[in-house]
């Protein structure tokens, strides 16, 4: 079992995980930032140049009660406005599944940042697999729990899923963890074996391939038929 160290055991678990990829004084966004407790972190104790954006207007009132950067919007459309490589790193915490077009937002991430991070609930996770089985309803789980008819979700992927689609767009998967909830939200264990099998969040760190400017989204391969 992983613990955060003192200084940020009040992050969400996975939140703790992805400042410890963060290099310090670098320029970081953070797109659906809620509350701002990962940009706060990171200013604080890693003196970065943090901007957020998030679209609940008193969570955006919070940032801002922190001293944070952070402009009330819909992340979709604000991306737009950034030029290229205007940040070192570009943040998507538990929102992907919610994004209406998630192939055109990673495009934006990672023209406007050198590198991208993308954490969302792993929909291939064993209890999931088996409600679907023996209920044949949409799973309701403790990262999924709306009922499908509430659910701010959109979409569902699985930890498989996201490489395959990685692997087709011509991205770079610079580093990669799978969690598995703790007691609280601010503990987990670090899955390494069978994670799309045992890991109920996913976290991926990204970067281009294309370094000379090139299409990022070329035309997506036929379904390669990979076990699940």
């Amino acid at each position: 079992m992983y613990s955060p160290d003192d200084t940020i055991n009040s992050m969400r678990f996975d939140l703790a995980l992805i400042a410890s990829w963060i290099e310090p004084g670098t320029r970081v966004l953070g797109l659906g930032c809620g509350e701002g407790d990962l940009l706060h972190f990171l200013k604080t104790q890693k003196q970065v140049r943090e901007t957020g954006i998030e679209i609940v207007e008193s969570r955006v009132a919070r940032c801002i009660g922190k001293g944070l950067c952070v402009l009330q919007g819909d992340i979709n459309q604000e991306v737009e406005d950034y030029p290229d490589n205007a940040f070192d790193y570009v943040i998507l915490s538990q929102t992907l599944q919610q994004v209406y077009d998630p192939a055109r937002l990673i495009n934006a991430m990672l023209r406007i940042g050198r590198k991208a991070i993308v954490s969302f609930p792993n929909f291939g996770h064993w209890k999931i697999r088996t409600q679907l089985l023996f209920t044949g309803r949409a799973p309701i789980t403790e990262q999924l729990p709306y009922q499908w008819y509430d659910t701010p979700n959109i979409r569902v992927l699985s930890i498989r899923d996201f490489r395959i689609f990685i692997r087709q767009v011509g991205m770079h998967i610079v580093k990669e963890m799978a969690t598995a909830s703790g007691r609280t939200i601010h503990s987990g264990t670090v899955i390494r074996i069978a994670p799309n099998l045992l890991a109920t969040y996913g976290i991926f760190q990204i970067e281009k391939n294309d370094h000379d400017g090139g299409a990022l989204f070329p035309q997506p391969d036929k379904p390669t038929g990979e076990a699940k």
